[in-house]
């Protein structure tokens, strides 16, 4: 079952960053969370890819709300550690798929990939987050 989140938020939270990359949320729920981005010409580097950065910054918070998809206004995730495995360059939309392999109260394990238009691997995460207690910034206006 998933939450009926604002249209406008990314599950619940207002994160403007996110918005300046386009990030489209789609599921957050049952330790599992599912996001898109479209590709644009302003998150692309030098070679004509999706920058590395945008990769790392949506398997982040992708991964993240997998951690937080229990409670998803209840619980915030601060990143401890991310590992990136890039296989591919991104050169097409991408769906980013994450899930929470285990959740304590202090620590959660996620992972997770990215995926482009047609299925091909194009990077795999895993990270840990430290469990906190939520506390968001009021919605801007």
């Amino acid at each position: 079952m998933s939450e009926p989140f604002e249209p406008s938020t990314y599950f619940g939270l207002d994160i403007p960053y996110l918005k300046f990359l386009g990030v489209e949320p789609v599921l957050c729920a049952g330790e599992r969370a599912v996001t898109r981005l479209k590709i644009r010409d302003d998150l692309l580097n030098s070679r004509g890819h999706i920058h590395g950065g945008a990769l790392m910054s949506l398997l982040d918070f992708t991964l993240s709300a997998a951690g937080r998809s229990v409670d998803p206004l209840g619980i915030g995730m601060a990143t401890i550690d991310i590992t990136v495995s890039c296989f591919e360059p991104a050169v097409t939309d991408l769906t980013i798929q994450a899930r929470c392999l285990r959740r304590g109260s202090s620590i959660a394990f996620c992972e997770g990939e990215v995926l482009d238009t047609e299925g091909k691997l194009i990077a795999k995460a895993s990270a840990s987050f430290k469990v906190l207690k939520a506390k968001y910034r009021a919605k801007a206006a």
